[in-house]
């Protein structure tokens, strides 16, 4: 399964693609043991990509035999800064934000924003992203994601030591239904292949 998503990377739409492990759960109910992380131009891209006959293949052989459970969650990074690839031993964190069934657009927006302010606290981070998830129907209900890229897991581990960023959280903890983060580990190529 993973050769076969990691050898998506060559197709002429994607940006950034990597699959792997887990590298740990901070906090989740849900059970996934792998993540495929990808970055494309456009949503046009990301569809073309979808539609891709290499993409179908892959998924209807190597991915849906196998998965209990698949989950996806697309988003627009704006003012992304730094490379768009994600270089082979980065640390990303990667957190996904169910709000509770009735909250507002503002108090949605205020979530967005206090996420976004957390980038220049994070110690370590080398490049952050945070959006509105624009596929709701793969996502399982989660409408806000984030992801933070550390240069490897002892810059991930050390920002986790030395400070508790997350300060802010008791300003939207009433909107919030459901956190999920995880680590991952962005393989080396000689690994993605084997």
């Amino acid at each position: 399964m993973l050769n076969g998503l990691n050898s998506l990377s060559t197709l002429p739409q994607v940006l950034h693609l990597s699959a792997g492990k887990l590298h740990r759960y901070r906090s989740s109910s849900l059970s996934f043991t792998h993540i495929l992380h990808s970055r494309y131009r456009s949503k046009q891209d990301l569809a073309d990509y979808s539609a891709h006959p290499d993409h179908l293949s892959v998924v209807r052989t190597s991915v849906l035999p196998i998965c209990d459970d698949l989950m996806a969650v697309d988003w627009v990074a704006e003012n992304l800064e730094g490379p768009v690839g994600v270089k082979p031993g980065s640390a990303i964190r990667v957190q996904l934000i169910k709000l509770k069934e009735g909250v507002e657009e503002e108090k949605k927006g205020e979530v967005v924003e206090m996420i976004g302010r957390l980038k220049g606290k994070i110690k370590g981070i080398e490049q952050s992203s945070i959006g509105e998830n624009f596929s709701p129907a793969r996502a399982k209900g989660f409408e806000i994601c984030s992801i933070g890229v550390f240069g490897g897991v002892a810059d991930l581990d050390s920002h986790d030591a030395d400070s508790d960023p997350f300060n802010e959280k008791h300003k939207v903890r009433d909107s919030v239904d459901s956190l999920v983060i995880v680590d991952y580990v962005v393989p080396s190529k000689q690994s993605a292949s084997l």
